[in-house]
């Protein structure tokens, strides 16, 4: 909060500024929203860099590049074309850093916090915006944007093309996607793009052969330790989440949730773990692929005390994808597994096995 105050006496009702580029748009009262880029406020190289990018910068570095952002809000309906719909577009769609000429009616030094989408210092209410500076445009985004397809299948295309799930959340809420193309609030679109293209992952997954042996890979950021099993068989995906006391969404208890699907999915929303489970999810299909290998997968998370503040879903995604550059310890049997993932995690390892649906299953792989 002082961070973000202090930023806010500097700050005049109209700026001349970049943005990563970054969009974001509320949920609030939908189909009329808020809209609109996030500028930068303060100079942070680190600001104008990818969330992905932010893995391995410590908490305090996070914090501040994201008080450096401050939030353009104009309230639009998604269903309607608006001039700043268009300028959110161009925005979106540019591969570098756009500069942005912008008059508020109005400055709020309150941070907005979410557990999907990073911090964001600042908002202002706009009066007008200009996009001072010519984005730089991809000729293969706009190729596969520009014909008429459902939203999914550009999203596949994109990813397949080397598009990261950033991206293309980004292109889908700024309207950029789709056959009638419509804002959609940046919650729904990070959860959106991680659940497409890991179902598009998955029917891959389902064709490979089973893994022979036992996995496990381990890996910690911002007080978020993540310990990764990999047990043959076909694909079943499960994850724990195990809040500490004093963390975000614990503040004063322990908690523990499990989400799961078995080898045909989920048709469900996985509502005590939210776009946590989908981001998770998206980076063990990945990994699967680049393996081509099936297996039954259980994911434990344990948040500590020391993260307080949410900065996203990245956070879990990339931390998992990291996890997967270490070489991975091998097991010849479950319980040899467990035992070594129980002397990583804070929990008793029976507080997981009893809730689990995989692990309570006996196979050969148990002894």
């Amino acid at each position: 909060m002082s961070r973000v105050k202090s930023v806010a006496k500097t700050l005049k009702k109209e700026i001349y500024s970049q943005t990563p580029p970054s969009v974001f748009v509320g949920r609030e009262n939908y189909p009329r929203v808020f809209t609109g880029p996030l500028l930068l406020a303060c100079e942070n190289t680190l600001a104008l860099k990818t969330p992905k990018e932010w893995y391995g910068h410590s908490y305090h570095e996070i914090l501040e590049a994201c008080s450096s952002l401050l939030r353009v809000k104009k309230k639009v309906d998604v269903r309607y074309p608006e001039k700043i719909r268009e300028s959110v577009k161009e925005i979106a769609l540019s591969e570098k850093p756009v500069y942005i000429e912008a008059k508020f009616s109005k400055l709020f030094a309150l941070p907005k916090f979410s557990a999907f989408f990073h911090p964001i210092g600042m908002s202002g209410k706009l009066e007008k915006i200009a996009v001072a500076s010519n984005p730089k445009v991809s000729q293969k985004v706009e190729k596969i944007l520009e014909d008429e397809l459902k939203a999914s299948t550009q999203a596949i295309m994109l990813y397949e093309k080397g598009y990261d799930v950033y991206e293309i959340s980004r292109f889908l809420s700024a309207g950029c996607m789709g056959i009638e193309k419509r804002i959609v609030p940046t919650r729904w679109s990070i959860t959106a793009a991680d659940d497409v293209i890991a179902n598009y992952l998955r029917e891959k997954i389902l064709k490979f052969p089973e893994i022979s042996e036992i996995l496990v890979w381990s890996n910690e950021h911002l007080d978020n330790h993540f310990e990764i099993l990999f047990i043959p068989g076909s694909w079943r995906f499960e994850q724990f989440e195990a809040w500490f006391p004093g963390s975000y969404w614990s503040m004063h208890r322990f908690s523990i949730t499990v989400e799961r699907e078995s080898f045909r999915g989920r048709t469900s929303y996985a509502e005590e773990q939210g776009g946590g489970y989908y981001a998770a999810r998206l980076a063990i299909c990945e990994q699967l692929v680049k393996m081509k290998k099936q297996a039954s997968v259980v994911v434990f998370r344990e948040i500590y005390k020391g993260y307080v503040i949410p900065v996203g879903v990245w956070e879990i995604r990339e931390t998992i994808r990291k996890a997967f550059e270490k070489s991975a310890e091998k097991f010849s049997s479950i319980s040899e597994a467990l035992k070594a993932i129980s002397q990583r995690l804070r929990v008793p390892i029976e507080e997981y096995v009893k809730r689990s649906s995989i692990l309570s299953q006996k196979t050969l792989w148990n002894f």
